[in-house]
């Protein structure tokens, strides 16, 4: 009835798993060197050259 899976099915499994979770912390590491704060003042608020142009 109940089919036991292959060792290489194991194998693959445990690696996509790995690599998935490897990834995720690679990704979160990379993006808390990115300033995130000063990039969202910028864009909330007006830059002064905009209001001298206008």
């Amino acid at each position: 009835m109940l089919e036991q899976l292959e060792t290489w099915h194991v194998v693959l499994i445990i690696a996509t798993v790995i690599a998935v979770i490897w990834s995720n912390i690679a990704l979160l590491k990379y993006s808390a060197k990115f300033d995130f704060k000063g990039k969202i003042d910028k864009q909330t608020k007006p830059n002064e050259n905009n209001k001298e142009q206008k």
